[in-house]
């Protein structure tokens, strides 16, 4: 058996790369601050198929649990996937928000994505295997109320994409997932539900992580480094191509910080 290590494998995108990556045979590896969801994970995927689960919990926005998620990396020679899925979102402006939200959010997006792929890689190497780093089509699009979230997600995707010329010929394919709006426990915070996205949000934007998980796959499987894995999520980052900036940080800010 090959073994995928997972962050933010608790909920939403990261369980739902879990779930599907367990059917194509991988034993399991998962990463987050909440044992009873990963223990409840662990034994769904252990009861309908034949992999093995470790639960792993961490805390990414702290310097020595990460060190302790890269010497777990370090000592797994097996590994064929990293799945980097931490991630939060916050509610308000820069100026609102305390400094250590900001620090926590690139410790959680930029360094512990650095720093696990860093570990990760020489196995990896050795096994021609891959690494997806899940950011946002909020990386192409940033609006206020999402200044450092944006910019983090944005970083994902320049680095992966650089990462991928290093690593042309070596087997090892990364990709730079950008999901739209996506049904995931991301939103579940009550700053967050106050906000009630759900309503306020079209349906037809959103998507569910499954869906997003599959277009992933796909399209790491062609190679493909940058992934945004459904069309409103598309049509949402080529209107801000086309000028239309403006228009969707309006409807953003209406969205997430009226009222606030």
């Amino acid at each position: 058996m090959t073994s995928v290590l997972v962050t933010g494998a608790s909920s939403g995108i990261g369980a739902a790369f879990a779930r599907r990556l367990a059917q194509h045979g991988h034993d399991l590896i998962l990463v987050a601050r909440r044992r009873d969801r990963l223990e409840a994970l662990a034994a769904e995927m252990e009861g309908r198929q034949a992999a093995a689960v470790e639960v792993l919990v961490a805390d990414l926005a702290r310097e020595e649990e990460v060190a302790r998620v890269e010497a777990r990396l370090a000592a797994q020679p097996d590994l064929r996937v990293l799945v980097n899925a931490a991630g939060f979102v916050t509610a308000g402006r820069f100026s609102e928000l305390p400094v250590k939200r900001h620090r926590e959010m690139v410790q959680v997006h930029v360094e512990a994505p650095v720093r696990l792929t860093r570990a990760a890689l020489p196995g990896l190497l050795a096994h021609r295997g891959a690494v997806v780093n899940v950011a946002s089509i909020g990386a192409f699009l940033p609006t206020a109320g999402n200044a450092t979230y944006a910019g983090t997600k944005a970083f994902l995707v320049t680095w992966t994409r650089a990462l991928h010329l290093e690593l042309r010929g070596t087997g090892v394919r990364v990709q730079a997932l950008c999901p739209g709006f996506t049904r995931t426990g991301i939103y579940d915070t009550p700053d967050l539900r106050a906000l009630a996205l759900n309503a306020k949000i079209p349906v037809f934007l959103w998507s569910s992580p499954d869906a997003v998980v599959e277009a992933s796959l796909r399209a790491l499987a062609r190679d493909q480094v940058v992934c945004i894995p459904d069309w409103p999520a598309r049509l949402l980052v080529l209107a801000g191509r086309a000028g239309l900036l403006p228009l969707l940080s309006a409807f953003v800010e209406r969205a997430t910080l009226v009222g606030r």
